[in-house]
């Protein structure tokens, strides 16, 4: 039987109580709120905090909302109200795409926004998402508020630029009027993790690329985004050979390691597969085909 090690428990209150309990417990706690991600690893010992702090009472930061030209979502927001809410899915279908995707129904009723970010898991879906979209992460402390973009969060397999006693509230979206988004993901069964999966979201104007974003997760892909496939694509009719070019380019930056979802050849062929699928994808969402 795997059990995780004795652990002590707090339950916040606020943004204010958690930043005071994180401040005065130290680094060896943990935030928790759906725990999908915290209590496997716990249960195998590859994660032992001293305390794990609730916040499943920071009711304020669940919420949805247009505020100042970006999408605003609570780092508290579950995954099964981002993928019920009409707002997101009028701004960016991506969000929508992704959520179905992910884990399955119990999981998407407990789990938030903000611990998929904050876990940093190589195959996370919300990470690519969040790169795909350019997003920008809200961060509290009991210094002051700051903001990091999304392409900066993660900083490696399970790092963030989380300091000890900060905490995500709040994933910002600017609003692109007349882009269309997609997102797409090959996984061995229900509920698991992606062996790849790609959004992306771009706008026309004129008939060409006139903004366009890419994300990849389980790939190796540097930030969850790709780049030199944005860059090349910027300018350019969105036809077959040049998003066939944009899907080479993203692969070719991966660096996939070789586990039991798949060879390193695989996922670098699915890497440049699904990233012309969400841009094809996102190509008739623009034009009204799909």
């Amino acid at each position: 039987m795997q059990t995780p090690a004795p652990v002590d428990y707090a339950r916040a209150t606020s943004v204010e109580h958690a930043l005071e309990l994180l401040e005065k417990l130290g680094p060896e706690s943990r935030l928790i709120a759906g725990g999908h991600s915290l209590l496997p690893m716990m249960r195998l010992r590859l994660a032992q905090p001293e305390t794990v702090i609730d916040i499943n009472g920071l009711t304020d930061l669940d919420y949805i909302r247009v505020e100042g030209g970006e999408l605003c979502l609570g780092a508290m927001t579950r995954h099964a109200t981002v993928l019920a809410s009409p707002v997101v899915g009028e701004h960016y279908t991506i969000f929508h795409d992704a959520e179905r995707l992910i884990a399955d129904p119990p999981v998407r009723n407990r789990g938030t926004i903000g611990g998929s970010f904050c876990q940093a898991d190589p195959a996370e879906d919300l990470a690519a998402v969040g790169s795909a979209l350019k997003a920008t992460l809200v961060i509290r402390s009991s210094q002051g508020t700051r903001t990091v973009p999304a392409r900066e969060f993660h900083q490696g397999p399970y790092e963030t630029a989380l300091g000890d006693a900060e905490i995500l509230t709040e994933v910002r979206v600017p609003i692109r009027p007349g882009a269309a988004s997609a997102y797409t993901k090959v996984k061995r069964k229900s509920g698991d993790w992606a062996a790849a999966a790609a959004g992306a979201y771009l706008m026309l104007r004129n008939g060409v690329v006139a903004d366009v974003g890419i994300g990849l997760t389980a790939v190796g892909a540097p930030h969850f985004c790709a780049e030199e496939a944005e860059a090349y694509l910027m300018g350019r009719e969105p036809t077959d050979e040049h998003i066939a070019e944009a899907g080479r380019l993203a692969a070719q930056a991966c660096n996939p390691r070789a586990d039991q979802r798949g060879p390193v050849e695989y996922k670098l062929h699915l890497a440049n597969e699904l990233t012309q699928r969400v841009l094809r994808t996102s190509v008739e969402r623009a034009e009204g085909r799909h």
